[in-house]
Formats: structure tokens, C-alpha cells, sequence
């Protein structure tokens, strides 16, 4: 499957590092994020320009994760999320430059694996 990368990399470059979510938004977002992590997360990588988590493949999770890349490059343009699936992993990798290096750790901190199902 091809990586569906969104936005264009030059955009973090201009765009200041800033959520557009309400602090409902953004509770909203991370009950999300931890759910899909809790379910599906296999591991969380801090790169140079960012973060890299792998998902196992499940009913929904490719799904959800995009819709979630999808919303976050609408009120986080400074970053660039891209996704892509091999045979065994969902990955997401998230790039950005300057502050927004310390944003994406600090954003995906505290996400946590749920239990592996037998």
C-alpha cells in the first residue's frame, strides 16, 4: 500500500507550532488517540524530526488512524503525517521542524499499549 503523506514536507518549515482544537477538542482527540493506542500501538519511536508509532492491523484501526492523521493535519499543518502499512505494522511517522520536534514527543508521551490479546 502507498503512504498517504499530509501535508507537502515545505509546510513545516513556515507554520508556527499551534493546536486550533478548544480544550474540549483536544480532550476529545486524546480519548482517541489513547483508545487506538490501548487497542492497536506496538511500539513508539522519538526520531530527529519526530515520532514513529507501529499499530497492529485490526477491524478499524487503519480506518481510524487515518481519520485521525487526517484531523491532525487540519489543526497541526506544522507537522507532516504520513502513514503507510507493510505486511506486518501500521506505521505512523510524524515529521516536523525546530519546536515542533519537542511537540510531537511531548504529544505522543503518553500513550500506552493496552494488553496483547491472546
Amino acid at each position: 500500500m502507498a503512504a498517504a503523506q499530509i501535508p507537502g514536507e515545505d509546510t513545516t518549515a513556515t507554520a508556527p507550532v499551534a493546536c486550533s482544537l478548544t480544550g474540549a477538542g483536544l480532550a476529545e482527540r486524546a480519548g482517541r488517540w489513547a483508545r487506538l493506542a490501548a487497542g492497536a500501538m506496538t511500539g513508539r519511536e522519538r526520531t530527529g524530526h519526530g515520532i514513529r508509532v507501529g499499530f497492529r492491523p485490526g477491524p478499524g484501526t487503519e480506518e481510524e488512524l487515518r481519520a485521525l492523521v487526517a484531523a491532525e493535519t487540519e489543526c497541526c499543518p506544522w507537522a507532516t503525517w504520513t502513514v503507510h502499512a507493510d505486511s506486518t505494522q501500521l506505521v505512523l511517522d510524524v515529521r516536523s521542524a525546530g519546536h515542533g520536534v519537542a511537540a510531537l514527543h511531548a504529544m505522543f508521551t503518553g500513550l500506552r499499549r493496552g494488553p496483547l490479546s491472546r
